[in-house]
């Protein structure tokens, strides 16, 4: 473990403890279910968001590949100078 590590969990378990003291067990247990049920729900929202975002990224990249082949096919009509 390193010190970093160490310090942290000391000090988790530390303010932890102090709250417990302060605002009681149950209470304290409450707050830290409710911590844990709005990171759940955070991390759901940032999923959400990314795929939301990969998403757009895919479609536009679409749009981009297919306009080159229009574009592409278009240069080749225009310096395909057997068909004139």
């Amino acid at each position: 473990m390193s010190p970093l590590s160490l310090t942290y969990y000391i000090t988790e378990r530390n303010a932890v403890k102090f709250f417990k003291k302060v605002f009681g067990e149950k209470d304290v247990e409450a707050v830290l279910q409710r911590l844990d049920r709005l990171t759940q729900d955070e991390a759901r929202t940032t999923v959400a968001q990314t795929l939301e975002v990969v998403y757009s990224l895919v479609k536009s990249m679409s749009v981009i590949m297919d306009g080159e082949q229009v574009l592409s096919a278009y240069y080749s009509l225009c310096t395909d100078h057997t068909s004139l």
